[in-house]
């Protein structure tokens, strides 16, 4: 089955890697030239980990590992999902497509510019101060396909 783009779902996630945080400037439609945090769409048939980690390793080079899900967006015709990640290894670099310029960027920088949008500050904010993320829980009774992600709890 060839996979297409579901244009109704998209995932982002926020690295951060010895106090700065991957950013990439958007190059097309209303982020051009905003530094956002990397993301994109899911194809039919994958999930959100492995979309984030696809969209991170094809935009910047880098290859993360996502963790907790810490924010989530949902509009009328449309969900975005947003995860905290781990920088696992690669050098970032620009796709020269959907971003012209990759960068480390100091958290506090990042925080304060005017072209980093508000959404990416509001995540970026998110990630650093949080207590604890969602989490995916240990649950498929019935093997459904699906995850099931939830407040951390003592058991």
């Amino acid at each position: 089955m060839e996979n297409q783009t579901d244009f109704t779902r998209s995932v982002t996630a926020v690295v951060f890697k010895e106090g700065k945080v991957l950013l990439g400037r958007h190059t097309y439609g209303n982020g051009k030239g905003l530094l956002i945090v990397p993301g994109g769409y899911i194809m039919q048939g994958e999930d959100p980990r492995t979309a984030v980690k696809r969209e991170y390793l094809e935009e910047t080079g880098v290859v993360i590992e996502p963790k907790e899900v810490i924010a989530i967006r949902f509009r009328e015709k449309d969900w975005y999902v947003a995860f905290s990640a781990d920088y696992l290894s690669g050098e970032a670099r620009s796709d020269e497509d959907e971003n012209d310029l990759v960068v480390w960027m100091d958290i506090e920088e990042a925080l304060s510019r005017e072209d980093v949008p508000g959404l990416t500050k509001e995540l970026i904010k998110v990630n650093r101060e949080r207590a604890a993320g969602f989490v995916e829980l240990d649950y498929d009774p019935l093997k459904e396909i699906g995850s099931l992600f939830a407040i951390p709890y003592e058991k």
